[in-house]
């Protein structure tokens, strides 16, 4: 027989927070609630004491989340949407509840590969509430071992310098295209790849894996390329392609939607130089559904016809 003290949380408390965390500010959230500022500065006190941890910090003239207050919030959420969908079903309404994905994406992975990757679970038979986070490697990673995330997109594997226990899986490989705009297709598509010596070309931050392969990829070729814009921003580089600033590269199983979505033209193929792309997730072998259901189009359609 059980005879431990169950710690019971106080949801009175919870729903306060869960409202100032919506709204901002306490002054806010007691217009929303019609309850007086002591009261519900009182009542997040309480809750703090339960809990051992800050909620919130001042932030100019309002209030902003903690960690901990961010992952509280989280469960508030999720809690009250539970809540309302029960109202709903004893009112005769029932309602599916969607299935959440929490999904960082590396701010080095291409925004149409991350669109590709992540668009078969928005046509999941079960409805698929997606919540996306672009930030660096590590930020990301870091949120996903405090199981904030359930999945990663990144271009590359978990460094060994960053001390995380999760898992890399290999969603696909892609060759890289050299794109540019009309004028500077028409000129640089003969006699590929040697038409690229003096091409303007826009570039990758040195450091980033596709720069080091493509400057290796150069010097095979004995190709000087006239460098004339470095990007960490993939998207701002294909836009200065876009009004053909200079030619540059984008992987080659998105080149359909890269001619289409920028105007630009493929000049050609560089077979040597090869992207990877990554789902990171603290488990060994994938489990979220729609985390299963991106890896495995990823690999079978975006990826298998064009590696």
């Amino acid at each position: 027989m059980y005879t431990g003290r169950m710690e019971w949380l106080n949801y009175h408390h919870l729903l306060y927070f869960w409202c100032v965390a919506k709204e901002g500010s306490i002054a806010r959230a007691c217009e929303k609630l019609r309850l007086a500022q002591p009261t519900i500065s009182g009542q997040l006190r309480l809750l703090e004491e339960t809990l051992g941890e800050k909620l919130f910090v001042k932030q100019g003239r309002g209030l902003a989340l903690t960690e901990v207050g961010q992952v509280v919030y989280r469960y508030a959420d999720e809690i009250f949407s539970l809540g309302r969908e029960l109202q709903d079903v004893l009112k005769g309404r029932p309602r599916g509840r969607p299935l959440r994905l929490f999904v960082g994406i590396s701010d080095l992975v291409p925004k149409l590969i991350a669109y590709r990757v992540l668009r078969p679970a928005l046509e999941m038979a079960e409805p698929v509430q997606m919540v996306c986070d672009e930030d660096t490697p590590d930020r990301l990673l870091a949120e996903l071992a405090e199981h904030r995330m359930d999945v990663v997109l990144s271009e590359s594997p978990i460094p060994p310098t960053i001390p995380v226990k999760a898992f890399n899986h290999l969603l696909g490989t892609s060759t890289v295209t050299v794109f540019g705009a009309p004028r500077l297709a028409a000129r640089f598509r003969k006699n590929f790849p040697a038409c690229l010596d003096g091409a303007p070309f826009l570039l990758p931050m040195e450091g980033s894996s596709l720069r080091r392969a493509l400057e290796q990829w150069f010097d095979s070729e004995n190709i000087r390329p006239k460098l004339v814009g470095e990007f960490r921003d993939g998207a701002l580089m294909k836009t200065f392609g876009q009004a053909g600033a200079g030619v540059f590269t984008a992987p080659s199983a998105i080149e359909k939607e890269i001619h289409q979505h920028y105007g630009v033209s493929p000049i050609g193929r560089i077979d040597s130089v090869v992207e990877r792309y990554y789902a990171i997730s603290v488990e060994r072998k994938l489990k979220h559904p729609a985390v299963v259901t991106i890896s495995e189009a990823a690999r079978a359609q975006l990826f298998g016809q064009a590696s």
